[in-house]
């Protein structure tokens, strides 16, 4: 029976023209050598060598098989280095920090199906606002973090975007208009608006000034989302938050479009020396190969 020494002790009487130089190379008698060429010969039916007293050539057919033996002993060296880097890749630890809403809409997908890949790549998540996520970013107490609206320099990695849209008590007048329509934001000057920050720095509120909109009747500011909602079924008031806060259970609130769009943008940022280890590195691509896989769906 042929195994991978016989197939390694082909191509080295073929490489040094004698079986006893590569009988000598690993480290087994000539005759060993000779009875092990001769068995693999006669298994496969054919003459691979001629030997001679003084040399040692290759026949026509045995050289066809020669060709076929060096492209297999280096596609299974190629495996083994591939495992030994498999190794190193799949194993370690990446801290991820984000918000929360964006983790469950974004990233816990992207990390499921990574860890299916990288079992031996544990990812800890951290959930925080933004403001912690920059810190956290900056100190590198993490390694990656989830930022909104990311700047150009920053070669962040997109993971999507978010709209903001606004949520009214379903009893308001403005509850009962088409939701083809949208609303303006211009038209919550003087609404009781709940200005709901979910911990960030950029919300409903700053979105209205942005857009040259100053609301005249902030009520109550609150960071928590579920207390927000809680405050707008109770008719306290409306809010303008971003659609991927807004719960399942939408039973005494209406959710409206803007009339004309605005998104939040978030990227995926390294820590601040930018070191990419093995198990970032897997993440990143993993994560280019999800979007890149996703781009190419008509």
């Amino acid at each position: 029976m042929m195994n991978l020494l016989h197939w390694r002790l082909l191509v080295a009487v073929a490489d040094a023209g004698s079986v006893s130089k590569a009988a000598e190379r690993y480290g087994i008698t000539q005759s060993g050598a000779s009875q092990a060429i001769t068995q693999m010969e006669e298994s496969l039916g054919i003459k691979v060598f001629v030997r001679e007293r003084r040399q040692t050539s290759v026949t026509a057919v045995g050289q066809q098989v020669l060709d076929r033996a060096r492209q297999m002993l280096a596609e299974l060296e190629s495996i083994q280095n591939l495992a030994d880097s498999a190794k190193e890749w799949d194993k370690g630890r990446i801290t991820l920090a984000s918000f929360p809403s964006v983790f469950a809409l974004m990233l816990r997908p992207l990390i499921s199906s990574f860890s299916r890949i990288h079992p031996g790549i544990e990812v800890v998540h951290l959930n925080g606002t933004d403001k912690e996520v920059e810190e956290w970013l900056a100190n590198e107490s993490i390694d990656l973090g989830v930022v909104m609206n990311p700047a150009p320099h920053r070669q962040a990695i997109p993971l999507g975007r978010d709209a903001w849209v606004v949520v009214m008590p379903s009893a308001h007048p403005l509850a009962r208009r088409s939701s083809s329509k949208g609303v303006a934001l211009h038209e919550l000057v003087d609404e009781p608006f709940i200005a709901a920050t979910g911990g960030c720095h950029l919300h409903g509120q700053e979105i209205a000034s942005q857009h040259g909109v100053d609301l005249k009747n902030v009520r109550i500011s609150v960071q928590d989302w579920d207390t927000a909602y809680s405050l707008i079924r109770e008719g306290m008031g409306l809010s303008v938050v971003p659609f991927s806060t807004v719960p399942d259970d939408i039973r005494g609130i209406r959710v409206m479009e803007l009339a004309e769009s605005v998104y939040r943008e978030f990227g995926l940022v390294l820590a601040a020396s930018n070191h990419k280890s093995l198990p970032v590195t897997a993440l990143l691509d993993h994560i280019q190969n999800v979007a890149d896989t996703l781009s190419r769906k008509p």
